[in-house]
C-alpha cells in the first residue's frame, strides 16, 4: 500500500519537473575563465547561475545580458557569454576576419568578459537567436556571491552604431 502513493507521486512529479525546467528555467554550473570577473572570479570555485528560459521564448534579450547558448562550432557544447550587439548593430570586432561587422537579422554578437581567454563571436561570428537556451538572471551559489545579473556592456565594447530598433533601449 505504501508503494502506490510513491509511484503516483513520481508519475506526477516527473512531468511537472520537466515542464518547469523546459519552460521556466534551471540552475547551471559555469565553468572556465571566459566570463571573469563577472562569473567565476576565483579559479578554485564555480558559480552556479539561474538560467531563465521564460524570457527567451519571446527573445526578450538586451544588450549586456548574459546568455547560455549552443556552440555553433560544437553543438554538444553549451557556452555562456554577454550580448554585445543585436540585429542591425555595427560592432568593432577583436581579431575577427572583418574589423567591423553588422549583426544580421535574427542574430546577436556575443563576447566573453575576459578578452583573450574566450571563444566567442570574434571566433565564430554572430550567433542565431535560435541557439539561445537561457538568460542568466542571478548567481545562486555560492551564497557569498548571491546577486542579480543585470545587463551591462563594458564601455569599450558598446556598438559603433546601434540599430534604430534598439537606440531607445540602451541610451
Amino acid at each position: 500500500m505504501g508503494l502506490r502513493p510513491v509511484i503516483r507521486n513520481i508519475l506526477i512529479g516527473i512531468p511537472i519537473g520537466i515542464t518547469f525546467v523546459d519552460t521556466v528555467g534551471y540552475v547551471a554550473r559555469v565553468e572556465g575563465v571566459s566570463m571573469q570577473p563577472s562569473l567565476n572570479p576565483d579559479n578554485k570555485k564555480y558559480d552556479y547561475v539561474f538560467l531563465n528560459r521564460w524570457s527567451i521564448h519571446s527573445y526578450n534579450i538586451n544588450h549586456g545580458d548574459i546568455i547560455s547558448f549552443t556552440s555553433p562550432k560544437y553543438p554538444s557544447q553549451k557556452l555562456i557569454k554577454r550580448i554585445i550587439g543585436l540585429e542591425g548593430d555595427e560592432i568593432r570586432t577583436i581579431g575577427y576576419k572583418y574589423p567591423v561587422v553588422k549583426v544580421p537579422e535574427g542574430h546577436c554578437w556575443v563576447e566573453g568578459d575576459n578578452t583573450g581567454h574566450t571563444v566567442d563571436s570574434n571566433t565564430f561570428g554572430a550567433i542565431s537567436l535560435g541557439l539561445i537556451s537561457g538568460k542568466a538572471t542571478c548567481i545562486v551559489w555560492p551564497p557569498s556571491r548571491w546577486q542579480s545579473l543585470g545587463p551591462s556592456v563594458p564601455a569599450t565594447r558598446t556598438p559603433i552604431k546601434l540599430s534604430k530598433k534598439y537606440q531607445q533601449t540602451i541610451l
